[in-house]
């Protein structure tokens, strides 16, 4: 379970959110079958909490990756983001000969300004005796990694590569007294020397290339929980640096072997600097200290022309003023699923957008460059704040263009708010089966939920007639179903006369309250589910 505050561990009250990612890497997160199932269906804890804590600071979740117990996030900066292209996760099990994924590893592969970078998050076989297994289980994790369409296909072929996790390294050849008396008079040298990690290096051919800092820290395994007393029990562990950061730069070709400067595999001048590692002895919720680094990249030329550029005003102070024109590079391949999201200021990932408006194209701007969408009332917030807009690509699965934070000062009423607040409900119900699953972020000033819009779609989606947007129905005032979901399903069988929308409409109007928030769920543009495609389909509760 996360501690209750995690500031310290991420270095906020020292930086004050100057980084521009934080990637974390958990192992042997509660992965108990009761706990899995809720984490599948809401927001893990992990996840949850780091969103909550960075989303103020401008971060934005990137990806996750999660096998059982092993949990890799990505986060950057908001700006960042149509910069960090190309984005790809993978998962090993190594457990129980590969099918079981208590250990193993994930990863996430991405192009940071053009140049290519996987981060490696890995549990690996614990014991003293399996030092072989675990250089095995690397190798394995290695070779099964593959990424698709990408210049970079394997782990080790990216520009840089960063490896950590809990490696499960151990201390040989010395007793535990010799062990605890170095670390009490910090003479962490003798331990180094028997490390089993650092002594692979001098062997092992795959770990050619990875570097470490100096481990100035005690070793972080094994405590017990809620002290800073290394193992008391009876297996009497002996202490060892478990938990490892380490990275690798791809071989610089020589001098002359071929041109550089191209996009894809450029190393030459690429620097690593590691300004700090360190353990944190403070968080006693785990029988390990949990290990973090600060790094700076450096690289010799950057990629930072987006794809997308939007153009939008710096205030918006009426329902006329929500016009938005973007500009798509030459280079860009669009998809008719693409869409423009409105994210108040502190958004947690992309699908936490406050409204969004589909980048449409008629056949008559095919060739343009320069578009233009406008949002209606029912997508806009009420009341007033500082919002961005980004373009998402559905190609890409990433968002490819934002803007600079702009101000909404939407003239507001007593209607209107009422009605805003009424639709935010934050009982445990309301928020575990819609909020939840929406994931939408709070403000980061006020600390409280921002008003749950829905707009009312009834227009079709551009050259696609019958593939209709689904409309979001407001279910604190949705009357009582008046027949089962079931049976309104079978008379209903697809688009008839009028709008398909208001048709679906007058659908969930008649289903159950659960039915209704499995449909808000399944809400474009994050669930490409059409209308045409929830009529094949039997109307249950939670079904998908």
């Amino acid at each position: 379970t996360p501690p209750d505050d995690i500031t310290s561990l991420l270095g906020l009250n020292v930086g004050d959110g100057n980084t521009d990612m934080y990637i974390i890497g958990l192992q042997e997160v509660n992965s108990m079958i009761n706990k899995r199932l809720k984490d599948a269906l809401f927001t893990d804890q992990w996840s949850e909490v780091c969103m909550e804590r960075l989303s103020p600071f401008g971060y934005v979740l990137v990806t996750s990756q999660r096998m059982q117990g092993v949990l890799l996030l990505v986060f950057a900066k908001y700006f960042h983001l149509p910069f960090l292209r190309g984005v790809q996760t993978e998962t090993t099990r190594t457990g129980l000969g590969g099918y079981w994924g208590n250990k193993g590893g994930v990863s996430a592969r991405m192009s940071v300004y053009g140049h290519t970078i996987c981060f490696l998050n890995c549990h690996l076989p614990a014991h003293m005796e399996n030092s072989d297994q675990r250089m095995e289980d690397f190798e394995s994790i290695l070779q099964q990694q593959q990424f698709e369409g990408q210049a970079a296909t394997g782990v080790l072929d990216h520009d840089v590569v960063f490896w950590f996790g809990d490696l499960n390294f151990r201390i040989d050849d010395l007793e535990m007294q010799v062990v605890k008396s170095a670390i009490d008079n910090n003479k962490f040298s003798i331990l180094w020397e028997k490390d089993q990690l650092n002594m692979a290096k001098d062997s092992e051919t795959v770990l050619e290339g990875f570097q470490e800092g100096p481990l100035k820290f005690p070793p972080t395994y094994k405590f017990d929980v809620g002290t800073n007393t290394y193992d008391t029990s009876g297996k009497k562990r002996k202490p060892a640096w478990t938990d490892r950061i380490l990275w690798r730069l791809r071989a610089t070709a020589p001098a002359g072997a071929g041109k550089r400067g191209s996009i894809s595999g450029l190393t030459s001048g690429a620097k690593v600097t590691q300004h700090n590692y360190r353990s944190h002895m403070e968080f006693t919720v785990s029988d390990h200290k949990p290990v973090s680094s600060i790094f700076t990249l450096q690289f010799p030329y950057k990629v930072d022309l987006p794809l997308v550029t939007i153009v939008v005003e710096d205030e918006w102070n009426s329902v006329a003023d929500a016009t938005v024109i973007f500009k798509l590079a030459p280079n860009y391949s669009r998809s008719s699923w693409d869409w423009i999201g409105l994210f108040k200021v502190g958004f947690k990932h992309y699908k936490d957008y406050v409204g969004y408006v589909w980048a449409k194209q008629e056949e008559s701007d095919f060739l343009r460059q320069e578009q233009q969408v406008t949002f209606t009332e029912e997508e806009l917030p009420k009341g007033s704040g500082d919002f961005i807009l980004g373009y998402y690509s559905n190609n890409m699965s990433s968002i490819v263009g934002v803007t600079e934070p702009f101000q909404i000062l939407l003239p507001t009423s007593g209607d209107d708010t009422s009605s805003s607040d009424s639709s935010d409900v934050t009982s445990e119900d309301d928020s575990t089966v819609v909020m939840k699953m929406r994931s939408r972020s709070p403000s980061p000033r006020k600390g409280k939920h921002r008003g749950h819009r829905s707009g009312s779609r009834s227009r079709s989606r551009s050259g696609s007639p019958h593939q209709a947007k689904m409309k979001e129905v407001d279910v604190t005032k949705a009357p009582p179903p008046s027949t089962t979901a079931e049976t309104d399903c079978k008379s209903i069988r697809g688009p008839t006369e009028g709008s398909s929308s208001q048709l679906f409409a007058r659908l969930c109007l008649q289903l159950t309250l659960k039915t209704c928030c499995v449909f808000k769920v399944m809400h474009p543009p994050h669930c490409k589910v059409s209308v045409e495609k929830i009529y094949s389909f039997r109307c249950h509760p939670f079904q998908e």
